[in-house]
């Protein structure tokens, strides 16, 4: 079992701003789709930078198997299925984690 990180951004500049009802039902099920593979122990951590400029950026760190596995994960995410996010994945291994992550 290895680890990967994928990293996403908008394909469409002012997404973050303003979004379409369309975009708005996708990246829904994109929260909807890593929430279950949190819930199933597959993804780590995921969340995004808070900046809405065209440099924001969001990751999504989760265990698979192999590097087709984490390919079938990845473009399975419905975001970047419908063209809505850009993603590129590499194989990542987690260093540290501390304690109080989710307290901030």
């Amino acid at each position: 079992m290895g680890q990967y990180l994928y990293r996403i951004q908008p394909t469409r500049d002012g997404l973050l701003i303003e979004s379409t009802l369309e975009e708005d039902r996708i990246v829904g099920e994109h929260f909807d789709y890593l929430k279950d593979l949190s819930d199933r122990g597959i993804v780590l951590l995921a969340g995004r930078t808070l900046n809405t400029d065209r440099s924001s950026f969001g990751i999504v760190v989760f265990v698979a198997e192999d590097d087709a596995t984490a390919r079938g994960i990845l473009e399975n995410d419905p975001a970047v299925r419908a063209g809505v996010f850009h993603a590129e994945l590499f194989p990542y291994r987690v260093a540290l984690v501390g304690k109080d992550i989710l307290k901030t």
